[in-house]
């Protein structure tokens, strides 16, 4: 049975914030841009993201910017962008 990936709060950080909107960057290390993009997957950081924040993602198969669509009562975010 394979490990659940894993989100870690450490990899998360702010790149900048200004008038209630946070633009974050959360480098995933050996994870792929599908294991972030699993429900619940910000669960653990859902009292740090707003609706409306955007998260840059550095992952093992590439890049990708995601639209926090939902925090606070679960999290869910939209992809927006990602490298082919």
């Amino acid at each position: 049975m394979a490990d659940t990936p894993q989100f870690a709060i450490r990899n998360l950080s702010v790149v900048a914030y200004a008038m209630g909107f946070t633009s974050w960057h959360y480098k995933a290390g050996i994870l792929t841009i599908a294991d972030i993009l699993a429900p619940a997957f910000f669960k653990d950081a859902e009292d740090m993201l707003a609706p409306g924040d955007h998260i840059a993602i550095s992952a093992s198969d590439g890049g990708a910017l995601l639209y926090v669509d939902r925090a606070g009562d679960g999290v869910a975010v939209r992809l927006m962008a990602r490298t082919p």
